[in-house]
């Protein structure tokens, strides 16, 4: 049983770099006849295993909002409270572009209310544990997820195999996960999370995704039989776990999270932010380019 100790006294300040901003924006994404329903690299394991993953975010990122705003009265650097509602209203702004995607794929008959009811469970019971227990598992998430944005804004190969009209929607998320991509473990350190927890909440997040995310891509690919293809699935495994995959090239930056030392800003990428922040907003619906926004906090 991990032990959990009570909070430290001292204050340590926020990581996150001066030059990152941590601002919701809702975007208005819209998804109709001109997404193609093998949207990533024309492929059929790849989209529906993107689908997949966009499942998840919604009630996901719920929890990771609900773990960080249980220590809300804890937090007592100034500029990490800040960041903190940023972060809550960034993860408002994901869900609800998402959810939105998600009703796409669910007009595609894919069965996306099952795997929602699904996932309920299982965050179910991860919500029954200590409720520091439930920030580490964020901070993995959070770990897991800035891993991918950074992927994603850094290889050309991966965004130009996106359809244009789903490629905003992936480099928006990536581009907010990149900024935030320290805040719940900043929160977690200040609270007195330890080495243990977030080491043993990485290895049990990451298997624990896998499966969740492995049984909905499979869920997506049952419910459309007539396009199998053995060679699209093979090509498809490859891209995601051959050499230099999209996950398989992801394996050193997930062990650096075992670091005793280790902190998301370590690899500071800020500067792909900048790169690609004034195209995202060009994708800004009218309706919200004057800073229109909901958040959850």
């Amino acid at each position: 049983m991990l032990r959990t100790k009570t909070a430290t006294t001292d204050t340590p300040v926020s990581h996150t770099p001066d030059n990152v901003s941590i601002k919701p924006q809702r975007m208005g994404f819209e998804f109709g006849e001109q997404v193609p329903r093998y949207w990533l690299d024309n492929n059929y394991l790849l989209s529906h295993m993107m689908n997949a993953l966009s499942v998840l975010f919604p009630q996901g990122e719920q929890f990771f909002v609900d773990s960080v705003r249980q220590y809300r009265d804890q937090i007592t650097d100034p500029k990490l409270k800040e960041e903190v509602r940023g972060f809550i209203g960034q993860e408002a702004m994901h869900s609800l572009e998402h959810v939105a995607m998600n009703q796409h794929v669910r007009d595609q008959g894919m069965p996306v209310d099952d795997m929602e009811k699904h996932l309920a469970v299982v965050l179910g019971i991860a919500s029954k544990l200590p409720r520091r227990h439930q920030l580490a598992i964020t901070c993995a998430l959070e770990h897991m997820t800035a891993m991918m944005a950074d992927m994603l804004l850094e290889r050309d190969d991966v965004r130009e195999d996106m359809h244009e009209s789903m490629r905003p929607l992936w480099m928006w998320h990536a581009i907010e996960e990149t900024e935030h991509k320290a805040v719940t473990y900043d929160v977690f350190k200040q609270v007195g999370g330890t080495y243990a927890e977030r080491s043993f909440y990485l290895a049990f997040s990451t298997a624990a995704l896998g499966v969740m995310a492995t049984y909905f891509t499979t869920r997506m690919m049952l419910n459309d039989p007539k396009h199998f293809s053995l060679k699209d699935a093979g090509k498809g495994l490859w891209r995601m776990w051959g050499k230099n995959g999209t996950f398989s090239s992801l394996i050193p930056s997930w062990l650096e999270y075992f670091k005793p030392d280790f902190h998301p800003w370590d690899h500071d990428n800020s500067e792909v932010i900048a790169r690609f922040k004034s195209e995202i907003e060009q994708h800004i619906a009218p309706q919200y380019k004057n800073g229109n926004r909901r958040t959850l906090q």
